[in-house]
């Protein structure tokens, strides 16, 4: 499968959002179109979304047989979405359907990455997440600054949590003296 950078030019300012979410949509239906050729099966394109906030760039969910991707990420860095994101996420799908559950970057799906879809079997993507990084809450504990995000914040303001430092086990206190 050659790399979608042969098949869309990536000059960031020339896409808007909607035709770089079409051009993702065919991306999506050309990864299924290549595993059904390599591997005989008959695959139907699955749901596609671009609803994903925060830092991942995609989520798959076989038993719904559909992909979400990230907006933003996908706006931000379209080539590396074309070349990794898109053939990782339709991946875990296409394993779903031959193996049924199994681990979700497993033997078999890192093998599906590197001979159908010619991608690098990663598992975390290399972004640049500082436009979709929510805003952080200044902690502390023995160790030092702990930054925590909005989520877990409101949990230990409700309290429904309490966090520990990783290294320290001590638990972590609100740092009002930090700017936010």
């Amino acid at each position: 499968m050659s790399s979608a950078s042969d098949a869309f030019a990536f000059d960031k300012t020339a896409w808007s959002p909607d035709a770089l979410q079409q051009a993702a949509n065919t991306r999506v239906y050309q990864c299924i179109d290549a595993a059904n050729r390599q591997l005989g099966t008959q695959l139907h394109y699955p749901a596609i979304g671009f609803t994903l906030r925060g830092q991942s760039a995609g989520t798959a969910h076989p038993t719904q047989w559909r992909v979400r991707f990230n907006p933003i990420l996908l706006q931000q860095a379209p080539e590396t979405f074309f070349d990794e994101v898109i053939p990782h996420e339709v991946c875990h799908l296409v394993t779903f359907a031959l193996y049924g559950r199994v681990k979700p970057h497993g033997p078999e799906w890192r093998s599906l990455m590197t001979q159908v879809f010619n991608a690098p079997a990663n598992t975390t993507h290399q972004l640049d997440i500082s436009a979709v990084q929510g805003k952080t809450f200044a902690y502390q504990c023995e160790c030092g600054p702990v930054a925590l995000s909005i989520r877990r914040h409101n949990k230990i303001q409700r309290g429904q949590a309490t966090y520990r430092c990783n290294r320290c086990k001590q638990p972590l206190v609100r740092n009002l003296d930090a700017l936010e």
